[in-house]
């Protein structure tokens, strides 16, 4: 009875542990279910920091150990790589206004990737998510190519799949307009006054008072911010850029009208403040529109070797040369005569070069020669080829306003004067006789 009920016994603690193992065995999964999934990396540290279990724990539960999980992403072949740094490089271009989209390059990638990425399980791979961004890519460069057909008409209609993208349009120029009036209209206040006859003397004096109050000025604005902001306000569509920090410009052209005012002849200083105020307009003009168009200036200047500077063109250079040529042609044809019926000029249209050049007085003095037309178009060239020379000189943080009118009036004296010497040898007369 003992041994009956034992074996009995035995039996059902025996049906008890299968049918525990087995319906543990069959709620597993339900469990497994409910878990979130665990990466890879977390399933293999876990499995390696778990403590070993025993065999008799393996052996009555009969539960297997998590399977591990690992991903590897399957790697681009190497025409997919290509095709990916190929359109990389083609919308790069495209954004940065470069080079064209092919279209016939673009379809043929879009139909690999529509092909390439139909299979698959649903388990998104390394592999995927590289296509993912071919296909962002792709679509811009789509976008590229359908914006450039609607600018251009639907492509040049050639019939070889080209969409030539659409130029990026050049930014328009500063062409300083508020300063180059001021600048150029410096150059008919000094005609009203060299025909007048107004008193140099005056006009020098005037002009050092305006700078007693210009300078304390200027240097106020670099001490005191607020004065600064104030004076940017009124005056400030007057400078450059370049001027905020440091001295303005308007304190070099003042000093170089004083200059050429105080050393040279009345009609040179004219001439050389005409020169400053229209040459170095147009050159400035006209290179900021044509210069990007046409060659920068050598470094130096052939045979002299002066240094140029190198932000000049030869569209401005032309345009300084031009203007600095009209001035001295124009101004001894029309404008000399009409101070104190030409007594006082350096140069007249009958007798050429005055012996007055330089001296200060000349008046009743006779002509040394290089009169007429030949004299005048020799004075019209030189005067050409200074302005372009001194308006293109790199003479480092000088400023061209003080510059160029005593470089320009400078040299129209000096070949005045070796114009009326040469003029002197040849007739057999002194220079100053």
């Amino acid at each position: 009875m003992t041994i009956g009920a034992l074996e009995h016994g035995d039996t059902a603690t025996n049906a008890h542990d299968l049918s525990s193992s087995s319906s543990s065995s069959t709620s597993q999964p339900r469990r497994r279910g409910s878990r979130p999934p665990r990466s890879p990396s977390s399933t293999r540290s876990s499995a390696s920091t778990a403590p070993p279990r025993s065999s008799t724990s393996t052996t009555t539960t009969k539960r297997s150990p998590s399977p591990i999980i690992t991903f590897h992403p399957a790697p681009l072949s190497a025409e997919n790589a290509k095709g990916v740094k190929n359109i990389t490089r083609k919308v790069i271009k495209r954004l940065e206004g470069l080079g064209h989209l092919e279209m016939v390059d673009l379809v043929d990638l879009g139909e690999e990737e529509e092909s390439g990425g139909s299979s698959g399980d649903g388990v998104r791979s390394g592999g995927e998510e590289e296509q993912e961004v071919e296909k962002v890519l792709y679509a811009m460069g789509r976008e590229a190519v359908k914006k450039a057909q609607v600018t251009n008409g639907n492509g040049n209609g050639n019939g070889h799949g080209h969409a030539h993208v659409e130029k990026v349009k050049k930014a328009t120029p500063d062409l300083e307009i508020p300063r180059k009036v001021l600048h150029g209209s410096i150059g008919f206040f000094t005609l009203y006054l060299y025909i007048s006859e107004g008193d140099v003397r005056t006009i020098v004096l005037v002009l050092w008072m305006a700078l007693a109050i210009i300078i304390p000025a200027d240097l106020l604005r670099f001490k005191s911010q607020r004065f600064e902001r104030l004076y940017e306000r009124y005056l400030g569509f007057l400078m450059r850029e370049s001027e905020k920090d440091s001295i303005n410009g308007v304190v070099w052209y003042i000093l170089g009208v004083n200059f050429v005012l105080s050393l040279y002849p009345q009609d040179i200083a004219t001439v050389a403040i005409l020169i400053l105020s229209w040459a170095d307009t147009a050159a400035s003009t006209i290179g900021r529109l044509y210069g990007s168009q046409t060659r920068k200036l050598p470094a130096r200047l052939p045979l002299l070797r002066l240094p140029l500077a190198p932000r000049k063109s030869l569209a401005g250079f032309s345009a300084a040369t031009v203007t600095g040529a009209a001035i001295a042609l124009g101004f001894w044809t029309w404008v000399a005569p009409l101070r104190a019926g030409g007594r006082d000029v350096s140069w007249a249209w009958e007798g050429g070069v005055r012996a007055a050049v330089g001296s200060g007085v000349g008046e009743g003095r006779e002509g040394l020669g290089a009169g007429g037309a030949i004299g005048l178009l020799a004075i019209g060239l030189v005067a050409g080829v200074v302005s372009g020379v001194a308006e293109a000189l790199d003479l480092g943080s000088v400023d061209d306003n003080l510059t160029l009118p005593i470089i320009s009036g400078g040299c129209i004296l000096g070949f005045m004067k070796l114009l009326g010497l040469g003029a002197a040898a040849y007739s057999g007369s002194s220079w100053f006789s």
